[in-house]
């Protein structure tokens, strides 16, 4: 039987890059697995088909986890198709990069907007709908959220701010039988990290012990150990996971 038969699991931001790894990775160890997207439809339609092509259970549902009615929605469709929800995967984000000079309120807004306050709210939703034997909840957080990246000032606090909620909503939830674990990724390669090259990868890769940068497979299976049984004494914890990466 696979370690996650029977269990469902959303994971927002899933078209593509690190998302679309963890949701094929869910899939393969047996979870029914809702594709959330904001804009990518064809990508996350290309991944449902993928994912069942391989024996697996999927539906691609479209919402903006940063604004709040959409969240709602996605939880109603995940429990529409599928019956209950298990695992929340709060995988989408974005990041800006440039100088302090060139931060804007809106800027702020952006990242603030998804990063934060859209993986409370989608946290919140979850945790309403979760079984009354519990549940899982993965924060994908990153490494620049212990070691901040100059020229990615608003990013990094974001990403502080989720380590300081797995912990903060671990705490809360844990009496119900609910995990809250984070998962900190180094540097990926993804579509939003490929115009790095080589080049631009070569001082990060200089830097990590284990001598390449990662790729979105080696998250997912981050993640996938800890929505198992096999993770289920974790919880209020951040892991990183970059192959040894100090940003």
């Amino acid at each position: 039987m696979s370690k996650l038969e029977g269990r469902v699991a959303v994971v927002t931001g899933a078209s593509k890059g690190i998302g679309a790894g963890i949701a094929l990775r869910l899939a393969a160890d047996g979870a029914s697995v809702v594709v959330n997207y904001a804009r990518s439809e064809d990508a996350a339609e290309k991944l449902v088909t993928t994912i069942r092509a391989a024996g697996g259970h999927a539906k691609a549902v479209r919402a903006d986890v940063s604004q709040p009615a959409e969240i709602n929605a996605l939880f109603d469709k995940a429990t529409a198709a599928f019956g209950h929800v298990d695992i929340l995967v709060n995988n989408a984000g974005i990041y800006e990069f440039g100088d302090l000079a060139g931060i804007t309120p809106d800027s702020i807004d952006r990242q603030f907007a998804l990063n934060v306050k859209g993986l409370i709210l989608a946290t919140q939703a979850a945790a309403s709908v979760f079984p009354l034997t519990g549940g899982v909840v993965v924060n994908i957080s990153s490494g620049a959220g212990v070691t901040p990246i100059a020229g990615a000032q608003v990013y990094s606090a974001t990403k502080g701010a989720v380590d300081s909620l797995t912990r903060s909503l671990a705490l809360e939830l844990g009496p119900r039988g609910i995990r809250v674990v984070g998962v900190a990724p180094g540097l990926v390669a993804t579509e939003g990290t490929s115009g790095m090259g080589e080049e631009g990868a070569a001082p990060f890769v200089a830097r990590t012990p284990l001598g390449r940068i990662g790729r979105p497979a080696d998250i997912a299976a981050a993640v996938a150990f800890a929505v198992s049984d096999d993770g289920g004494w974790i919880t209020g914890e951040t892991i990183q996971v970059g192959g040894g990466l100090r940003l």
